[in-house]
Order: C-alpha cells, then structure tokens, then sequence
C-alpha cells in the first residue's frame, strides 16, 4: 500500500475528483513535497495543489489537499499491519480552509464518506494489482 501512496502518478488513479496529475515533487511523499493535480472533467478542470503536511513510511501519510473553489482538507491516511501481510487503511478527511469549512459538519462528513469509500477501493485495486 505503501508503495502505491509513494507514487505520486498514481493520485489521480485513486483520488476521486482528481482527474489528472500534472507535476510531483522528486521527494515525495517526503514533509513539504508538493503533487500538482487537476480537479473536474474536461473542459471544467481546475489545477490545484496538495502538499504533504507528515509523512511516516508504512504507517501514515498527512496531506493538505487542493479542492478549490470549495477549499482545501486535511487528508490523514493511517495503514495498520493485518493478517496475510496486508495492511489496513483508515482515511479520515475534512475541511480546513475556503467555502468547504462553513458546510455543516454532519452534512460535510455525510458528503466525503461516499468519496473517500470509493477512493480507497480505488487505492486497494492498485496495491493489490502491484503485489501480484
């Protein structure tokens, strides 16, 4: 999974919304390394950004994520070791900044989880699909 999170190519493959990746730092997923991505579908696309805010290697990647207009997210990806070798991921994501904060939280999270449910079914297609 790791390795897959390591790749920053691979962000539009697993974010939803992410429609395509345009540059990426040489050291990411290093603390303060940068992926430049686009947000839409053709020909509404948005370039935004999302910086690595911490970076702990098979364990936890913290991201600040680019989603303007609506704003930007904290984005905390946590992998825990499971049986067989695999791993588990929790995904936990909210508004931080910009028109997104000022959503009703309830309402906020109740709009993310169906996002962030298919990013990480996404996110475990690659890992599984690399490990063979």
């Amino acid at each position: 999974m790791w390795a897959v999170l390591s790749e920053g190519w691979f962000y539009a493959s697993w974010v939803v919304g992410a429609s395509r990746v345009r540059a990426v730092s040489p050291d990411w997923p290093a603390a303060g390394a940068v992926l430049h991505h686009s947000v839409g579908t053709w020909p509404l696309l948005l370039d935004d950004t999302t910086r690595v805010v911490s970076a702990t290697p098979a364990s936890e990647l913290v991201l600040q994520a680019g989603g303007w207009p609506l704003g930007e997210a904290r984005v905390e990806l946590l992998l825990a070791p499971a049986k067989d070798g695999c791993c588990t991921i929790t995904m936990r994501e909210d508004a931080t900044v910009g028109l997104g904060k000022y959503i009703p939280r309830p309402v906020r999270l109740a709009a993310i989880f169906p996002r962030n449910d298919e990013s990480l079914r996404r996110l475990a297609y690659l890992a599984e699909r690399r490990s063979e």
